[in-house]
C-alpha cells in the first residue's frame, strides 16, 4: 500500500513576492544625516535587516569633519508605507539628527560613479572606444588587451553601459553607489 505523500504547507508571502506588494513597489533614496562614530553604520543598516529589506546601494562619508556628521545615502525598494516606517523609525535612533526621502520630499540629483573594465582586441577595441566616447566615459587605464573607463552618471546611464559593452568584453564594473544632493540653495 504506497503512503499519500505530504506535500509541505507554502512559505508565508513575503511582500517581495506577493502579486499585491510586487503592484506598489517604489524605489526610494534616503538621505540620513548622523554622528560620525563607531556602530552607527551596523544600526541603520540592521533597521533594515530586520524588516527584511534589501538596500540596493549605499554610500557613507563624513561631510561635516568639525562636527563629526557622516551622511548616508541609501537606495531601497519597497512599499510607500514601509519606506515611511523605516524613515520614522530611523529618526529614533539615537545618533541619527535627520532622515529626507530624496524620492518625495526633495528635488535631488543622484549620480554614481563606476569604474568598467573591458578586454578586447581588434574591431572590439574600437567599438569600445565609440561607445564610451558616447557616454563620455574617459579612459584611464589601456593595455593592449584592455581598457578600464571611468563614467559618472545616474544609475541607469552605467547599466546602460555595462550592457553594451558585455558582447565586446565585458570583464568587470566597480561602483560607488548613490551619492546624492538637492537642488537649489537649500540643504537637505
Amino acid at each position: 500500500m504506497n503512503a499519500p505523500t505530504l506535500n509541505p504547507p507554502p512559505p508565508p508571502p513575503s511582500p517581495y513576492s506577493s502579486a499585491l506588494g510586487k503592484s506598489n513597489i517604489e524605489q526610494h533614496t534616503l538621505s540620513v544625516l548622523v554622528d560620525n562614530e563607531p556602530g552607527v553604520l551596523a544600526r541603520v543598516v540592521g533597521l533594515f535587516s530586520g524588516r527584511g529589506y534589501n538596500i540596493e546601494s549605499l554610500t557613507v562619508a563624513e561631510v561635516a569633519h568639525g562636527e563629526h556628521l557622516s551622511r548616508i545615502t541609501i537606495v531601497t525598494s519597497g512599499p510607500p508605507e514601509a519606506i515611511e516606517q523605516i524613515g520614522h523609525q530611523l529618526e529614533r535612533l539615537v545618533p541619527v539628527h535627520k532622515v529626507t526621502d530624496l524620492t518625495t520630499h526633495a528635488r535631488a540629483i543622484e549620480r554614481e560613479l563606476a569604474m568598467v573594465k573591458v578586454r578586447g582586441k581588434g574591431d572590439d577595441r574600437v567599438e569600445a572606444l565609440r561607445l564610451a566616447d558616447a557616454f563620455r566615459a574617459r579612459v584611464i587605464d589601456a593595455t593592449t588587451e584592455s581598457f578600464v573607463f571611468e563614467l559618472t552618471g545616474n544609475a541607469d546611464k552605467i547599466d546602460q553601459f555595462v550592457e553594451l559593452m558585455r558582447p565586446i568584453g565585458l570583464v568587470e564594473v566597480s561602483r560607488t553607489g548613490v551619492a546624492a544632493i538637492s537642488r537649489g540653495p537649500e540643504p537637505i
